[in-house]
């Protein structure tokens, strides 16, 4: 078949040479343009190759470092991929630039894209079919079907003002004025709608972004509203939140068994900031199939000394897992009112003093780097290798009954740990006391009682990582909000937390709980004040759905 000359442009050099070395030209471009998109392939291929290893590592035998590594890796994996989509549109236009050269596109082999949720609203906009046909000419035109094209698309955030009119009558008879009550509102004399200072709090204290920041944004969304404004209404309803607070403490203290942990967080302090606290305690019984729904509350103090948990767990006594602080020490006293609490450690700490002499990959960088080379030492990769054996049996276990635990922990964790005591102490009388791994040995062989509890207490678990990762958001949010203004504002910001964190814990969008709630809790009896906890709340909005 002849090929169209029409389309080929009429500037081609006349010369034989010329249109020889133009060719050429074209043809090193187009292979220049494929390589460029081959590689950024590979590149992708193969970071998408080790991100699955890394979540296989990730679920497999866990190293303290793979989540760390797998967000690095994702974040690079985003950065290929978009240069890879931009080395595509150059490639295209590369190629597709000079008609006169018959050369295939250069594709790329996308992932499937997943059909847009079935929740959101669609929007027709149909294109008008042609009229006649464009081969003939005829206007005989039969409607054969269609092709949809789905686009996701958002509508900026839209303000608006709630007017509520209250008419008023007279009497004929008495003259006396009659009207409707005025609307509650949240804060007394307010102006803010609940789902307005929802937003606010969550914004603030779930994403980690100052009042200042936020006024910004709505300033440039056509809303001014200044930081004290903002300022106001947190401390507000921070008050008004209070009640629902301390059902949440109650309600965590009334556990058998606590995770405890603190971080830092710099406070503010006449030109500089000082290193405050935030301690948490988190109740959490589903890993042994307890019915009672998971929650955290938080603390605030100026320093770390021992006062502050035996003040938070003043009226507690059972179990508290955590690391080895030295201030929870007068807690585990057996003539402590209302009772002792039981030491359970925390073998995820004792592991990481292990994995931390025995990191190949961590000894590899700073070789590279020019660094001092730290050996590998092999009695401690045989510790991580133990350590990890108990969380492999721990992991089969996971969400049955406290006896259950139990039964398998002495079946199948108890001769484990037995052999890795005896091999500790074994190998602990070779090494200097000022040994690293001796150190790291006498962490759980001082403390061996704390750590064999798990054996005998379905209970227990192995770690206490439920408290680490209530404490996560607060380690990513120091980046955003650098410290807290004040005492006042840390202790605002743990309770806070108490009620974000907690939310998230039971699966509950933490924004729009709270608007429901500060539209609810000013009339809600106080008798039933737990119908407004994130669990109990999430219920009856279940019963609803089905009612409706």
């Amino acid at each position: 078949m002849a090929r169209d000359l029409s389309d080929i442009p009429g500037d081609l050099p006349d010369d034989l040479d010329a249109l020889k070395a133009a060719l050429a030209a074209e043809r090193e471009r187009r292979i220049r343009a494929e390589a460029v998109a081959s590689g950024a392939e590979a590149l992708i291929a193969q970071m998408k190759l080790q991100i699955e290893k890394m979540r296989l590592a990730l679920y497999g035998t866990r190293s303290e470092r793979t989540q760390r590594l797998l967000n690095q890796m994702e974040l690079h994996l985003e950065e290929l991929e978009a240069s890879a989509s931009e080395d595509d549109l150059a490639a295209e236009q590369a190629v597709t630039g000079n008609e006169a050269l018959p050369v295939s596109p250069i594709s790329r082999r996308r992932p499937a894209r997943k059909p847009f949720p079935a929740h959101l609203p669609r929007e027709r906009i149909v294109v008008p079919g042609p009229t006649v046909c464009g081969c003939c000419g005829s206007s005989r035109l039969a409607r054969l079907g269609e092709d949809v094209t789905e686009t996701l698309e958002v509508i900026p955030r839209q303000w608006k003002v709630i007017q509520h009119v209250r008419e008023k009558f007279t009497c004929r008879a008495c003259e006396a004025i009659s009207q409707a009550p005025a609307p509650f509102h949240v804060i007394p004399r307010g102006w803010a709608g609940p789902s307005l200072l929802a937003m606010i709090l969550f914004e603030k204290f779930g994403q980690h972004q100052p009042l200042n920041r936020q006024a910004e944004r709505y300033a440039r969304e056509g809303v001014a509203l200044s930081l004290s404004t903002l300022a106001d209404q947190v401390g507000t309803c921070t008050a008004i939140l209070q009640p629902l607070l301390e059902r949440l403490e109650a309600h965590v203290l009334a556990a058998t068994r606590l995770h405890g942990d603190d971080t830092t967080v710099p406070v503010l302090s006449k030109g500089k900031t000082d290193t405050a606290r935030l301690w948490t305690y988190v109740r959490d019984d589903q890993p042994f199939g307890g019915a009672a729904a998971p929650a955290a509350v938080f603390h605030y103090s100026r320093d770390r000394t021992a006062v502050h948990p035996e003040r938070h767990l003043a009226r507690y006594a059972g179990i508290l897992q955590a690391d080895a602080y030295g201030g929870y020490g007068r807690l585990y006293e057996a003539t402590r009112h209302p009772g002792p609490i039981l030491e359970a450690a925390c073998w995820s700490h004792a592991r990481r003093k292990f994995f931390v002499l025995a990191d190949l990959a961590s000894s590899a960088r700073r070789k590279a780097s020019g660094g001092a080379t730290v050996p590998i030492s092999p009695l401690a990769l045989e510790a991580v290798q133990r350590i990890d054996a108990l969380f492999a049996i721990e992991r089969t276990i996971l969400g049955l009954a406290a006896e259950a635990r139990r039964e398998a922990r002495q079946q199948q964790s108890a001769p484990l740990v037995a052999a890795l005591g005896d091999w500790m102490r074994t190998e602990r009388a070779r090494l200097s006391r000022h040994s690293d791994l001796a150190r790291a040995m006498d962490y759980i062989l001082k403390r061996w009682e704390a750590f064999t509890r798990f054996l005998d207490d379905g209970r227990i678990c192995l770690s206490n990582n439920a408290a680490e990762r209530a404490l996560r958001g607060i380690a990513l949010g120091r980046k955003s909000w650098l410290f807290a203004g004040s005492d006042r504002g840390g202790e605002r910001a743990a309770a806070m937390y108490s009620l974000i964190v907690t939310a998230k814990l039971n699966h509950v969008d933490p924004q729009a709980w709270l608007g429901d709630v500060l539209a609810r809790i000013a009339d809600h009896p106080v008798q039933k004040l737990d119908a407004l906890l994130p669990w109990n709340w999430a219920a009856e909005r279940e019963q609803h759905k089905l009612v409706a």
